[in-house]
């Protein structure tokens, strides 16, 4: 099974066999909507966990290697800081977070971390933010998202139409979710980097969609006029020339987030690489799926409602085809873009070039014709 597997993959990769994507829209409709569903109940369960950039209050980081939480949450008893969030980052460094106010008791946390992990206070970071400031970033982020989607939307929809720019926003807002729903799930913490993070996130999700829309605005383009097929069918063959394009934009995009994740993050000890890389590898490929699975889903159902496409789905499933799927598919990439490896040797015959094979020999016992005769002048 599993060998049937790997084969039918590396078809595809080559291009030798085609998928039937709208045959797979309504499962990926269905794990969408339960992604989407799981990852709002998160965090209407468990939040989001704000970093003190967003919140305010007071950060201390301490190297501290092999202490435990519990203990460090037994040391600050004494300061009044026991209910602090506690963490350890990059393997040997607490992270202590609290809403303590005024200077004596910022040094009293200061003091108790020093003397457990036997180091100076000197050695004790201390990082304190104003909520003031807190909600003002917390505001431009919010004013920074709106921005974003409004400029895409009206470039999208002149760039190519108002339906494309809907499957689009639609699309972004898929991977924001389950981006940001993988952050609550996780309790992972949400820092500006992060933010930086989910913004490029957006637009590398852009970049996909728009390159499948480009993409089946040519097909459209040049297929369309035959009226024998109905737009999924034309999204369907365009989602398929651009599969593999996507595939390896994505595995080349994964790669050096990967490497920054695991080098910089676990071997390094950056914990700040660390919050921005798992946002990007979580967008890539969330954004990979929303490309071929929301974006272009979205605008085959709203251009199949159009009266043009619609009279001509109506005449298909009339004349008995109706189904699309992979024949034909496979049947306008032969006969209309002449994309096939028959009708590329057939054109390479035509010019005479060198992959144009010799006429077969007469088969055994047959008469050759008679050579035709020159004409005399």
């Amino acid at each position: 099974m599993t060998g049937r597997w790997l084969r039918w993959l590396l078809a595809a990769y080559r291009g030798e066999h085609q998928i039937d994507f709208p045959g797979l829209w309504k499962r990926a409709l269905i794990g969408s909507l339960a992604a989407v569903v799981i990852s709002l109940g998160s965090f209407v369960v468990r939040g989001v966990d704000l970093g003190i950039e967003f919140e305010g209050g007071t950060s201390w980081e301490v190297p501290a290697p092999g202490l435990s939480v519990g203990e460090v949450r037994d040391a600050l008893r004494a300061t009044g800081a026991a209910d602090a969030k506690i963490q350890t980052v990059g393997g040997d460094t607490i992270r202590v977070r609290a809403g303590v106010e005024g200077p004596e008791a910022v040094d009293s946390v200061r003091n108790a971390l020093a003397g457990l992990a036997g180091v100076t206070g000197n050695d004790v970071s201390v990082t304190t933010v104003g909520p003031s400031w807190g909600s003002e970033t917390t505001a431009n982020a919010q004013i920074a998202l709106i921005v974003f989607f409004a400029l895409i939307a009206v470039y999208i929809a002149i760039r190519l139409e108002w339906r494309m720019a809907v499957g689009a926003l639609l699309a972004v807002a898929h991977d924001i979710v389950l981006s940001v729903g993988f952050y609550s799930l996780f309790q992972f913490e949400i820092t500006p980097a992060t933010v930086i993070a989910f913004l490029t996130i957006m637009g590398y999700s852009l970049y996909d969609t728009i390159v499948v829309y480009d993409k089946v605005r040519e097909v459209v383009g040049r297929v369309s006029a035959t009226g024998r097929y109905t737009y999924t069918e034309m999204m369907n063959l365009s989602l398929n020339q651009v599969l593999m394009r996507s595939v390896n934009t994505s595995i080349t995009s994964m790669i050096p987030v990967a490497s920054m994740l695991i080098i910089g993050s676990f071997v390094l000890g950056a914990v700040t690489l660390q919050e921005f890389a798992i946002a990007l590898l979580v967008g890539i490929i969330v954004g990979t799926y929303s490309s071929l699975f929301v974006a272009a889903a979205v605008v085959a159902k709203m251009k199949e409602r159009e009266p043009a496409y619609a009279e001509i789905a109506e005449r298909i499933r009339l004349r008995g085809v109706a189904g699309g799927g992979p024949t034909r598919t496979v049947a306008v990439d032969d006969a209309v873009l002449g994309t096939s490896a028959a009708a590329k040797r057939s054109a390479t015959a035509r010019r005479g070039g060198s992959g144009s094979r010799p006429a077969a020999p007469p088969a055994s016992g047959a008469i050759p014709p008679r050579p035709r005769k020159k004409k005399r002048r």
